[in-house]
């Protein structure tokens, strides 16, 4: 495959003078491994080269995409882009393109798992299974290996490469099931038995639930119900698009959540994932969005960047301007606690393994509602009882971390798994004062 670099380089020598423009490249490999019924039925691999061009012709804005990257296509693909360009209207809010910037050194690679083949993600796969003796697991394992490469008509560059892993699947007995999940740069630093066990012992625990009656409920929650809450306060809140148009929560220097917590984003940190600079080459570095409690910055690509009168924080992210700002790689300030100490300070309420199917109500307020999903328990007098059956929440997120309403963080902290996919939020477990249960998953 020809090298990103390479492939970006061509498409601005192809636009030349005619506009101004940007291309990113990404060349790379993902391989995919799916179990069900405890073993596994398909080996999957894409080897793709995408390159993706964005230009304005006199203010008028096209873009284009193609997997397609042979010489004569990058010429088709300029052109094309080109002709839809003249049959825009101008966009008065177009920011340009960004001058040429120093890129930080980010380089969130693993060889071994760039080279993973089925028989590594295979012997993952059994040990998480072999984790639940006389159980049914289902699930994926993951890996992928991919560099990209940026390029714009004011000579801004960027280049980087990233490896992911991933493991996510569940065990089932007859009647219950459990989750576990991992994420990482590195395929061998997910401990798949671990997992397995975790899994299991979830699946095992929630034989015989019952059902809890509505109400609100002091809860412990995993690290992906945790990260499911701040992708949602990222996206709906921190979003500079969202601020813009006044449907986000956010009011810079406020203090609208406990002390305790903190969030940051940061594709610098040795523990991160993916690049160091966003879909528009503007780099990335640590920006805190909540320090103390205190909201403190919002995030901005270059469009909601220049309408708020402030610079790009790094987080465009390729054909999202609908959406606006998307981080990536949010971390929250973990704890020291252990998920016994977190539970053994409930007199009663009740533990969650997992959210599912999360739907925003009101986005000024951050109302959502979902169910909880494959582990859910009641806490009494300190400890885990009895497995209760899936509930529908309906909570505002903000509300849930408001001053005072977190009593204890996990120091359990990990790329979990979310309501928007998996390695994007560093979280730990969280122990709140409230949380409004409303039925059973009928309603």
């Amino acid at each position: 495959m020809t090298p990103a670099s390479d492939l970006v380089a061509d498409v601005i020598a192809a636009v030349g003078t005619r506009a101004e423009a940007e291309a990113l490249a990404d060349v790379g490999s993902t391989a995919l491994t799916r179990f069900a019924n405890s073993f596994i039925h398909q080996n999957v691999s894409e080897d793709v080269s995408t390159v993706s061009l964005r230009l304005a012709l006199d203010g008028r804005i096209a873009s284009a995409t193609s997997t397609v990257t042979t010489p004569d296509d990058v010429h088709r693909l300029v052109t094309s882009a080109l002709q839809l360009a003249s049959l825009q209207p101008v966009d008065p809010d177009w920011p340009g393109v960004g001058e040429a910037v120093e890129q930080p050194v980010v380089d969130h690679w693993d060889e071994a798992t760039a080279a993973a083949d089925p028989v590594a993600r295979a012997e993952t796969v059994r040990r998480f299974v072999d984790a639940g003796e006389g159980l049914s697991a289902a699930g994926y394992c993951e890996t992928a290996a991919h560099s990209t490469a940026y390029l714009n008509t004011r000579g801004r560059t960027g280049s980087g490469r990233y490896t992911t892993a991933t493991l996510d699947g569940i065990q089932q007995t007859e009647s219950s099931a459990g989750s576990g999940h991992a994420s990482g740069v590195a395929l061998g630093s997910i401990d798949a038995g671990a997992i397995g066990a975790q899994a299991s012992g979830r699946a095992e625990q929630s034989r015989g639930a019952f059902d809890a009656k509505p109400g609100d409920y002091e809860v412990v929650l995993s690290p992906e119900c945790v990260a499911t809450m701040t992708i949602f306060l990222s996206f709906y809140g921190f979003n500079g698009k969202a601020a813009e148009e006044g449907l986000s929560f956010v009011e810079l220097g406020e203090r609208r959540f406990d002390p305790a917590i903190q969030l940051w984003d940061d594709a610098t940190d040795p523990r991160a994932l993916h690049l160091g600079f966003d879909a528009e080459g503007t780099p990335k570095r640590h920006l805190g969005l909540i320090e103390s409690g205190v909201t403190t910055h919002l995030l901005h690509n270059r469009r909601t960047a220049a309408k708020a009168g402030t610079t790009s924080t790094g987080h465009a992210a390729s054909g999202a301007d609908a959406f606006g700002a998307f981080a990536t790689n949010l971390f929250v300030g973990e704890g020291a606690e252990t998920v016994e100490d977190l539970v053994s300070g409930v007199e009663r309420g009740i533990y969650v393994s997992t959210f599912n199917y999360c739907r925003v109500l009101d986005p000024k307020s951050l109302v959502v509602t979902g169910l909880t999903r494959n582990g859910t328990f009641m806490i009494e007098n300190g400890r885990i009882t009895d497995p209760v059956t899936n509930l529908r929440f309906t909570q505002s997120f903000i509300d849930a971390w408001a001053d005072g309403s977190v009593l204890g963080i996990g120091g359990d902290a990990r790329f979990a798994d979310s309501e928007f996919g998996p390695s994007l939020v560093h979280a730990p477990s969280m122990r709140l004062a409230s949380w409004r249960f409303t039925g059973g998953a009928e309603g």
